[in-house]
């Protein structure tokens, strides 16, 4: 059998996409995130991936701060369409008919009320490249 090259998926670690809430209560953002994963549960931390070029990766490095929406079966349609459309040239939660509310423990978002959720406030960044 010939080597085979495979490009960067999850394959190794099936999961499915949540919906990451961001920016600011007067301009609250949505972004699907395929790129995410527990990183330590004492304390309790996680990863997420956002690409520089991305409308939310500016609004989490301003604010420090995002929720982790986590995905429901109801919310498949408005997980695919959020991660095809900008939050620079749409209201995502108004588009698909979410509702917001304000974080207990991040005052600068919103998040969809009612889903199940994790707030986050970052800890550290790191850039990755291909040299």
């Amino acid at each position: 059998m010939s080597r085979q090259v495979w490009k960067g998926s999850t394959l190794l670690n099936p999961e499915p996409p949540v919906l990451v809430s961001c920016g600011s209560p007067e301009k609250p953002n949505l972004i699907t995130v395929g790129w995410t994963g527990t990183i330590c549960t004492q304390p309790p931390m996680l990863s997420i991936s956002v690409r520089p070029e991305r409308y939310s990766h500016h609004l989490i490095q301003e604010s420090g701060e995002f929720v982790v929406n986590l995905p429901t079966e109801s919310l498949v349609r408005a997980i695919d369409w959020c991660g095809v459309k900008s939050g620079r040239d749409v209201d995502k939660f108004s588009a698909m008919h979410l509702t917001d509310s304000s974080s207990r423990s991040l005052t600068a978002l919103k998040t969809a009320s009612f889903l199940p959720r994790t707030a986050s406030r970052m800890m550290s960044t790191m850039s990755m490249s291909v040299v």
